[in-house]
């Protein structure tokens, strides 16, 4: 039997070994674009550092970092964050922000968001050779707050995102130009989130208070997955539609676990060894908490990254659908891992890490091996949340 490089990888996962040449210049890194987040970390509240966030792009070789979208920052009060990418790669989606200071103060002293005044948040794609911007989110407006765009497969006209109606978010359907927006909720009440499209575009994935539930990709025939835990969160299907991964517990102690879209085959697929599963965003005192940091399938959908605690470092993981799990980092106390992002090849693995005592985004081969970085933030600064190009 042919020994392929998806054996070779799923051997060096499941033993912990991997050969790296000592030959740095024999290692080809990539060179396609990772879109990501740089902000500050040191100003004094939560607002003042979430002001301060731009969205950026790298080369995956650590190159030609840039800016985007800089004609989007109208004021103190406004913001950029990168969302994603479109299917072809051509076009970066980009979140927009603003809020006012007077909210940002109501939300401080009561430490939770009002998003219902003082806010605004839209998403806009960028052509990436043009510059051009284009906000999907104003026409037809539905919402003030409106995050997270996902395309869906098979469908170049129809994309999905959600929006803030009141203090509920809903999920909504547009066409690739923004209009035509319509909501995909079954019924008014409850709160959804982290909606994910099947990989035949047909199906969608969404948790609803925290519970699991799948439906059309048009919202009909809404089927709730019962797992019997109070918390549930954010399902993603895997590559070939057959599973959704999603971390199930108590929030704080909730662990990766897999379900079929049809509700069998529920299991537990590893422990996080105490991590609540939020990596914090600023160093100064955070009301939101952090940063969820979920775990991702890998790839071609053999096993799963996640991130955990061993000893006193937050490390990164890998567990196969069976169970068999591998420690892929070995670190110093206090370090932490965060946001395995693979690339869409495989082969190589996006992350977050304070090795360096700054948050910092990584590049390794997806196995395990030597890692370099790919931003080079000042200290009270940070870099979130990458995203490869495709």
């Amino acid at each position: 039997m042919a020994f392929t490089r998806r054996a070779f990888l799923l051997s060096t996962l499941l033993t912990g070994c991997v050969h790296v040449s000592r030959d740095r210049a024999a290692i080809k890194r990539p060179d396609q674009w990772v879109g990501y987040t740089e902000y500050q970390t040191r100003l004094p509240t939560r607002y003042a550092n979430q002001v301060t966030s731009r969205a950026c792009v790298v080369r995956a070789d650590g190159s030609g970092r840039r800016e985007l979208a800089p004609d989007l920052i109208t004021s103190p009060e406004t913001w950029t964050q990168f969302a994603g990418w479109s299917p072809d790669g051509q076009t970066a989606v980009i979140g927009s922000g603003w809020e006012s200071p007077e909210n940002a103060a109501w939300e401080e002293v009561h430490k939770d968001f009002r998003m219902t005044e003082g806010w605004k948040f839209d998403m806009y794609f960028q052509d990436l050779k043009s510059g051009r911007l284009t906000n999907l989110t104003a026409v037809e407006r539905v919402s003030e707050y409106n995050t997270g765009i996902v395309f869906v497969p098979g469908d170049s006209n129809t994309l999905m995102f959600t929006g803030m109606v009141g203090r509920i978010s809903h999920p909504f359907l547009m066409n690739r130009d923004g209009t035509n927006k319509r909501d995909m909720s079954q019924g008014k009440e409850g709160f959804i989130y982290g909606v994910s499209a099947s990989p035949d575009g047909k199906r969608v994935a969404y948790h609803k208070d925290y519970q699991i539930h799948v439906a059309d990709a048009d919202g009909g025939n809404l089927r709730h997955i019962e797992t019997g835990n109070p918390f549930n969160f954010v399902p993603q299907w895997s590559p070939d539609g057959s599973w959704l991964l999603f971390v199930s517990g108590e929030h704080y102690n909730c662990h990766p676990h897999i379900v079929r879209p049809d509700g069998t085959g529920l299991r537990k697929l590893a422990d996080r060894g105490g991590y609540e599963g939020v990596t914090t965003v600023y160093d100064v005192f955070d009301f939101h908490g952090g940063s969820s940091d979920v775990p991702v399938w890998s790839t071609d959908g053999a096993f799963v990254h996640y991130t955990a605690k061993v000893g006193e470092a937050i490390e990164l993981m890998t567990v196969t659908l069976d169970g068999a799990v591998t420690q892929v980092t070995h670190s110093a106390t206090g370090v932490t891992h965060y946001h395995p992002k693979p690339s869409p090849d495989g082969q190589w693995l996006a992350f977050g890490s304070t090795r360096t005592g700054t948050r910092q985004l990584y590049i390794m081969p997806a196995a395990g091996g030597e890692a370099w970085a790919i931003t080079e933030v000042p200290e009270g600064h940070g870099a979130m949340w990458a995203h490869w190009q495709r």
